[in-house]
């Protein structure tokens, strides 16, 4: 199909399609004639999943590169293409290192080593979880300065139901694009996930009180 078929098909414009092929998002296509190009099936799919990490996933174009060229590389472990995807989603200020003796760090430490979970130094949500543990002591929240064994619980289902998710795919490459799919879109939908439990319980705790008839 021609560039302009390509773009009714996938919903993105032409210059949004010779945009990603510049920045190497996407792979240019099969050249028919000096300023001809044939696309196909592939190059849809590719910009159905460049579109859901930009606009759903809220990455940059450079972080979707980084990205995409994850995905493009089965031959890494998972390990590696998840640290790829966690990093891509985590805010470079909140994830960023925290000072040695933060009490938070000592906090999510502790937690760690409660649950026996395997994880490495590097993984962005030890910083991210100390920094939010800190921050709850400044503001003076002490009842939400600490991870609840709910809180600890939960997690693990979740990262139990995404390695699941990830292990119904036999091709490697399918399972390296549901590791950062389902890692960078899955706290999108974490997140909305959270905001509708929470107004359900809300209503359970805090019933509204019928308004009083003049």
């Amino acid at each position: 199909m021609k560039m302009s078929q390509l773009s009714t098909e996938s919903g993105v414009t032409v210059a949004s399609i010779k945009y990603y092929v510049r920045e190497g998002l996407l792979s240019a296509g099969e050249h028919t004639s000096a300023n001809q190009a044939s696309y196909g099936a592939d190059h849809i799919h590719r910009l159905r999943l460049i579109r859901a990490l930009i606009e759903v996933g809220g990455l940059s174009v450079a972080t979707a590169r980084e990205v995409i060229t994850a995905v493009d590389t089965p031959d890494m472990p998972l390990s590696w293409i998840f640290g790829v995807a966690q990093m891509a989603i985590s805010d470079a200020d909140l994830y960023s290192p925290v000072a040695p003796d933060s009490e938070g760090r000592h906090q999510v430490d502790e937690v760690i080593a409660r649950a026996g979970w395997t994880v490495t130094e590097e993984n962005p949500g030890r910083a991210g979880a100390a920094r939010v543990l800190d921050t709850y002591a400044q503001l003076g929240q002490e009842h939400l300065n600490e991870i609840s064994p709910q809180y600890v619980e939960a997690a693990e289902l979740i990262a139990q139901a995404d390695l699941a998710a990830v292990a119904r795919n036999t091709d490697v490459g399918d399972m390296a694009q549901t590791v950062v799919v389902g890692t960078i879109l899955g706290d999108a939908l974490l997140a909305s996930l959270r905001r509708i439990a929470q107004e359900h319980v809300s209503y359970q705790l805090f019933p509204p009180t019928p308004r009083s008839e003049a």
